[in-house]
């Protein structure tokens, strides 16, 4: 039997400031409306990094300067309706210095600005709460 196909993702950390609070950006996914990060598909041609800052953008509206390297992975399982795909995410820290009003998806999801121990219980995956934690500990 082969191995199941891994979906290459990357995603973001997008942490900002905020009246001396160190805050992070979570979303809401299209289908189930769970709280999760930026992320999305690694475009071939494109660097993971790349494609962590387009996601940030396009699906939280934000902008600002991304690490080269990855802080973490975490693995997860898409929904039914979406195949049930096995997708491995590269996470990368992104300090926000632009907050848009307006964005590409900015009438299909929430945007929500918390602390890192809200963010680290409201998403879901295991893996991603303990790498929301780690960094949290790092950057603190």
């Amino acid at each position: 039997m082969s191995e199941p196909s891994v979906i290459k993702q990357a995603g973001v950390i997008a942490h900002r400031t905020h009246k001396g609070a160190l805050e992070i950006v979570l979303i809401t996914s299209l289908d189930s409306q769970r709280w999760v990060l930026p992320k999305g598909h690694v475009d071939p041609g494109m660097s993971a990094n790349q494609a962590a800052l387009i996601e940030a953008y396009e699906e939280a509206g934000v902008e600002g300067s991304i690490s080269d390297e990855p802080f973490g992975t975490y693995d997860y399982t898409k929904s039914e309706q979406k195949n049930g795909d096995f997708c491995r995410v590269k996470v990368f820290p992104m300090k926000v210095k632009t907050v848009l009003n307006e964005w590409p998806e900015s009438n299909l999801r929430e945007r929500a600005w918390m602390s890192f121990a809200q963010a680290s219980k409201r998403v879901e995956e295991k893996d991603l709460k303990k790498l929301l934690i780690k960094f949290h500990q790092e950057i603190s």
